[in-house]
């Protein structure tokens, strides 16, 4: 063998050892090291929001929580199904608390007047609303409106259901809303009433929180409605 092989065949091996040293494996198992130190960073402030969290965030602390347990509903209060085009939800109603808003509810929930509505209102970490408008944003013609209930004693808590109305008290139609979080400054007081609870959905609220990550904006008419209409395909008593 040459003196110029044995040069090159040295240098070869050298190349090969500083290759796989200990030294350059060092920075790879340092970086994997510090991703998942990252990650485990990031899954904490998921599941153990700060004190002081923004109402969107407890609501996604709170999701979590209510979905681990089963709610029993009352025996004889009634239940209606929202089979909506994001899924569906089971809402029962308190007619006890609410006797005219609920028999109001229940009048429009056996006219077929919910088919085909959608939830045209989705404001993150407060409502989501429907009830009022078709897909194409033509507004329904509805019943007379009723007397409000606010007054009965039940909260503006997450997951509740409770009438949309305008600024005069007894203004309720059809529309309604779902509550994504608490809302305290929606109920009734000694100063002003409130905005009627008179249902809560015990199944399906994730298809509430759905629509409320929709994507909106498309409609300037409508900046708070989804892009793409999120339609209540049908609403019928529960069996």
């Amino acid at each position: 063998m040459t003196i110029l092989h044995r040069i090159k065949r040295i240098g070869f091996l050298l190349i090969i050892c500083c290759l796989f040293s200990p030294a350059a494996f060092a920075t790879e198992t340092a970086t994997s090291s510090n991703a998942n130190t990252s990650a485990n960073e990031a899954k904490t402030s998921e599941t153990k929001p700060a004190k002081n969290s923004t109402p969107a965030d407890k609501s996604a602390s709170a999701v979590k929580k209510d979905s681990t347990k089963t709610t029993k509903p009352a025996d004889g209060n009634p239940k209606v199904v929202f089979e909506t085009s994001s899924g569906k939800m089971i809402i029962e109603l308190f007619p006890k608390k609410a006797p005219i808003t609920v028999k109001n509810f229940l009048q429009y929930v056996d006219s077929g007047f919910y088919n085909g509505t959608i939830f045209h209102r989705v404001v993150p970490g407060f409502v989501v609303q429907g009830g009022g408008f078709t897909f194409d944003f033509q507004r329904k013609e509805t019943q007379d409106p009723i007397k409000n209930e606010s007054n009965n004693g039940l909260k503006n808590l997450q997951t509740t259901l409770s009438m949309a109305r305008t600024n005069a008290v007894d203004s309720a139609t059809s529309q309604f809303f779902i509550n994504l979080v608490d809302n305290p400054f929606l109920d009734a007081n000694n100063a002003k009433a409130g905005y009627a609870v008179f249902g809560k959905v015990i199944e399906g609220f994730e298809v509430a929180k759905k629509i409320e990550k929709e994507p909106r904006g498309l409609h300037r008419a409508h900046p708070e409605a989804p892009n793409y209409a999120v339609i209540v395909e049908k609403a019928y008593r529960m069996k």
